[in-house]
């Protein structure tokens, strides 16, 4: 198992606990509004974390930690993730997923194994749009590539909206270029039903490959929050101050 990156603290990444935070690199979209770039195409020159250090970092927080969030790039590409998450949780630690759904088997068997607490699903724009929004346009990425994607994501979110056990929440970066109302009433069709969606407002930074975006106001948030709440059983907004 490679692993790229750890926040050895953080009370964001895990809503409500204590956690450590694990990125693991590689990912099969190119999201021009991506802040972990680094992560998707750089794994050439970043150290990866040696894994037993990770794993004795976590061993020594265990009291002082509740749980681990796993995020990427993009974790359920790794042939490895069932048995890092094990590891984790045989310290008596929580585990959250981030994850952009595209692997719904995958997903799948990690609920059914209960290996995870908590999953966030990145849903980045209506199915209509998952080319752009997604960084899928390339040539190499035909129809039907295309098309798997697609169905794979709506699987998840069919998987997560069917269960009861798992806390999970759907959650998409807001962008002015590519949301609007009629964008964000086919994401509220998308997921009706749902227990969590959050609206996370884009943030430029020198990170992201496409620097010409722009994010939304509060006001324009809420008002997106305000519409979808009817489908959705809970809407909130993060990133604005």
């Amino acid at each position: 198992m490679q692993i790229y990156g750890l926040m050895k603290t953080t009370l964001l990444d895990y809503p409500g606990k204590v956690a450590s935070t694990i990125f693991l690199g590689g990912c099969n979209f190119r999201c021009p509004f991506c802040h972990n770039m680094d992560l998707v195409t750089g794994l050439d020159n970043i150290e990866p974390v040696p894994t037993e250090d990770v794993m004795k970092h976590l061993k020594s927080r265990s009291g002082v930690i509740d749980g681990v969030c796993i995020t990427g790039g993009e974790p359920t590409l790794q042939p490895e993730l069932n048995r890092l998450i094990r590891s984790i949780k045989d310290l008596g630690l929580l585990v959250k997923l981030d994850t952009n759904g595209s692997n719904a088997a995958v997903l799948k068997n990690l609920l059914s194994e209960n290996l995870v607490d908590y999953i966030a699903i990145d849903i980045k724009s209506s199915f209509s749009s998952y080319d752009k929004v997604c960084g899928l346009l390339s040539t190499k990425y035909g129809n039907d590539a295309l098309n798997d994607v697609i169905t794979n994501v709506s699987k998840s979110i069919s998987l997560l909206i069917d269960q009861k056990a798992i806390p999970y929440e759907f959650r998409t970066t807001v962008i002015r270029e590519y949301h609007d109302d009629k964008e964000m009433e086919l994401i509220g069709d998308m997921l009706t039903g749902a227990r969590a969606y959050y609206l996370q407002n884009y943030v430029c930074s020198d990170f992201v490959p496409d620097k010409t975006l722009h994010g939304y106001t509060k006001e324009e948030l809420l008002s997106f929050a305000d519409k979808l709440s009817h489908k959705i059983k809970k809407v909130g907004i993060r990133g604005i101050d």
